[in-house]
């Protein structure tokens, strides 16, 4: 493959669409740019060649016909590659993959801790990836069915992943709406029913339950408790509840839907 005209090199036009533009060079993006290849080139190939991980895409159309990512460029093609398109169906004509994603199970890699228990606080089933090597998390996404989550795009370039989502923003809450929105989890939301520190499910449990195990006071204010499944952490509705309430209220107020 080749980055500038060569006499002996074959060429074919390709445009990419929607967020895909973000990992172009400012040059390409938002356009049909010629594309330089020699020998025998799979789109794949070609896509990944130009920094654009292969998981991040759905649908790739070649003069006008649903490709799969292992079709080989012909010279003179006009290729097409299209994002995730998590909020439809598009089976019936991708040749990629054969279901919507439609997944609200996540592997988040080490470098969004917040991402991850913001996302716990919503509800959705959101595994840390903490110390693992990119081969264990993608060996658990594959094996879960978990959709990775990552500010690394050379892990989501690996042959073995099929769900994964390059994350854009920086800020933790810019990132928790961008997933969201990304995913359409907005009417999947799921408040205070994961553990925080360790993604177990919780479970209310009686105020006798609790006593020894919160400060008097806790119990002596507080009905409801709840315990998780996993790892035992005790929660009630504090002052920590109230924040994240209000935090939540803001997002759903911020994306103008009615929930």
């Amino acid at each position: 493959m080749e980055n500038a005209r060569d006499k002996s090199a074959k060429s074919a036009m390709i445009r990419f669409y929607a967020e895909l533009n973000d990992f172009l060079h400012p040059s390409q993006k938002h356009k049909s740019f010629e594309f330089f290849f020699k020998g025998r080139v799979t789109v794949r190939e070609a896509v990944e060649s130009l920094g654009v991980p292969h998981s991040a895409v759905d649908l790739i159309l070649i003069n006008g016909q649903s490709a799969g990512i292992a079709q080989k460029v012909e010279e003179g093609d006009l290729i097409s590659v299209y994002p995730e398109f998590e909020t439809f169906d598009i089976s019936e004509i991708s040749e990629i993959r054969k279901k919507p994603l439609r997944s609200s199970c996540f592997i988040v890699d080490a470098h969004l801790g917040k991402l991850t228990r913001d996302l716990r606080m919503l509800g959705f089933d959101s595994l840390f990836a903490g110390k693992m090597s990119d081969m264990e998390i993608i060996n658990v996404s594959v094996r879960e069915k978990r959709t990775i989550l990552t500010r690394d795009r050379d892990l989501l370039k690996s042959q073995k992943v099929d769900h994964g989502y390059y994350v854009r923003e920086t800020r933790a809450p810019d990132q928790l709406r961008e997933v969201i929105t990304r995913f359409d989890l907005w009417s999947q939301f799921r408040p205070f029913t994961r553990c925080l520190v360790c993604n177990g499910i919780l479970q209310e449990v009686d105020r006798e339950e609790v006593i020894g195990l919160v400060k008097p006071e806790l119990t002596a204010v507080f009905e409801d408790f709840y315990r998780c499944s996993e790892c035992k952490r005790i929660y009630w509705e504090g002052s920590h509840y109230l924040k994240m309430l209000e935090r939540i209220n803001g997002l759903i107020q911020g994306s103008g839907l009615n929930l």
